[in-house]
């Protein structure tokens, strides 16, 4: 099985960018985290972060025909990109969406997501875990098939 993590903008300056909301770990260690569960896990894992809705997109596209889920925090993304969400619906893949925070509890206009209408899933305010908790989800669902 193939995952594709996709990071949407300034989640690149995780343990930098307010930590009081977003805690401390860094997105290195965030990936290492992840690389570590997908071998645990025996999937292999593609991560990439960009700041730029375009590049954004451009990758999602790539997973056509080449991976079997994507975990995407679009960041504040979520709140503002059709784009982002044509793209995965133009993959086909199962996707779950991730936020470190809990969306549901912040500013009212945190509580739009575009993107979840192309969803299977959100996992939202488990902070980094909430990334495994996706790869799980899209493991299982591989797994029953």
């Amino acid at each position: 099985m193939k995952i594709m993590v996709i990071n949407g903008p300034n989640l690149n300056m995780l343990g930098i960018r307010e930590p009081d909301i977003y805690g401390k770990e860094t997105y290195y260690s965030l990936v290492k985290k992840i690389h570590d569960h997908a071998d645990e896990a025996g999937v292999e894992v593609k991560c990439f972060q960009s700041n730029h809705e375009g590049d954004l997109v451009d990758f999602i596209q790539t997973a056509h025909g080449k991976y079997d889920g994507i975990v995407i925090n679009p960041g504040a993304y979520t709140h503002t990109s059709i784009a982002l969400l044509d793209a995965v619906k133009s993959v086909s893949l199962p996707t779950v969406e991730v936020h470190i925070t809990d969306v549901d509890e912040r500013e009212p206009f945190r509580k739009i997501s575009y993107i979840r209408a192309a969803c299977i899933g959100t996992i939202s305010g488990h902070g980094t875990d909430g990334y495994i908790e996706a790869m799980d989800m899209l493991i299982e669902r591989n797994s029953s098939k």
